[in-house]
């Protein structure tokens, strides 16, 4: 009579015991795993990149490059930073990122100073200089002289004056007529419809933003204007020690990110998406638009994404240098190819 109570204790203490061994194997696996990753995690190299700027789609590669495992798969665990207040080169050249996001403006005044930094480029992120003056179309600023009288907003005016004698003097304008405002602009359409008639802007980011919201406007490109003026702005630069003693993870490095990059002209809308996710605070409707924009730029007619043309570095330098904008011609200084993939 006790038989059957008894198969059903059995039956019931071998599920218990089932349940417990899978339970410990489960416990085991996961301890096995996080080990495992944390050994696989502890063989990557770490790497850090400063931004120049709050994240945008001049940084799409690197964010596609993370999140899609392009970095991982080179073995590199990369840090993406939010730039000092003195910018990406202070903190590349001190040693305290391998990598940043700058200009070659910028970098041109960094290794030509009185203490120059040990910074050099190593990529060009757009193939062209896509900055220019934008303006209200109401304004009537059409062309470079244009600006003659009108309040144009700056934060470097010894340089802007230069830049904008080169392109006025051959319309036969005056840039000492131009009325210059000092200060950054962190919101153009209100700038524009208040305080200021005209600003250089990125045309990938501010102009797409414009045109967004509706606006109709002029756009003067800087550096199709003086060939002089189409310098590489942004680049992709690296502390010099770093390139000297780890040659191979640097060829890792940009390998990893020229395939972010070659994904994002290849497949805008996906790597805008991917951007978005990455940091979710931007606008996907401004990230999708101006990544569409970027497309075509990232390489544009370079042989290869990242590429950077020593005739066309040099001649930036030498207008810099004949134009009191920079002390010293440095001709090809500054920058390197031989890291792209």
């Amino acid at each position: 009579m006790n038989y059957v109570p008894t198969v059903k204790l059995r039956a019931a203490l071998w599920a218990v015991t089932v349940v417990v061994a899978a339970t410990v194997v489960a416990v085991l696996l996961a301890g096995c795993q996080k080990k495992e990753a944390a050994k696989a995690a502890a063989n990557f190299t770490p790497i850090r990149v400063v931004l120049d700027w709050t994240p945008n789609t001049n940084h799409t590669g690197l964010y596609v490059a993370d999140t899609l495992g392009f970095y991982a798969e080179e073995g590199l665990q990369v840090e993406i930073l939010s730039p000092p207040a003195d910018g990406a080169l202070a903190l590349v050249g001190s040693g305290k990122a391998e990598f940043g996001i700058d200009f070659q403006e910028s970098l041109g005044e960094a290794i030509s100073s009185d203490t120059p930094l040990p910074v050099k480029a190593v990529a060009a992120i757009i193939s062209h200089n896509t900055s220019g003056i934008v303006s209200l179309a109401s304004s009537g600023i059409r062309t470079a002289k244009d600006l003659e009288g009108k309040r144009f907003a700056t934060w470097d005016e010894e340089k802007y004056r230069r830049i904008l004698q080169t392109m006025m003097t051959p319309e036969g304008g005056d840039s000492g007529l131009v009325r210059y405002v000092p200060g950054d602009v962190t919101d153009v359409a209100s700038a524009l419809a208040t305080t200021i008639d005209a600003v250089c802007v990125y045309e990938g980011w501010d102009v797409v933003k414009l045109k967004l919201d509706g606006f109709d406007i002029n756009y003067i490109d800087i550096g199709r204007s003086d060939k002089r003026l189409d310098h590489y702005t942004p680049i992709i630069a690296a502390n010099e020690a770093f390139l000297r003693e780890s040659p191979e993870t640097v060829k890792k490095f940009m390998r990893a990110t020229a395939q972010g990059y070659r994904y994002a002209i290849d497949n805008p809308a996906e790597a805008a998406a991917l951007l978005v996710e990455a940091v979710p605070e931007l606008d996907p409707a401004l990230i999708e638009a101006s990544a569409l924009f970027l497309a075509s730029q990232y390489q544009g007619d370079s042989p290869a994404w990242g590429f950077i043309d020593g005739e066309r570095w040099a001649d930036y330098y030498r207008w810099a240098y004949e134009n009191e904008v920079l002390p010293v011609d440095l001709g090809q200084q500054g920058f390197t190819n031989e890291f792209l993939p």
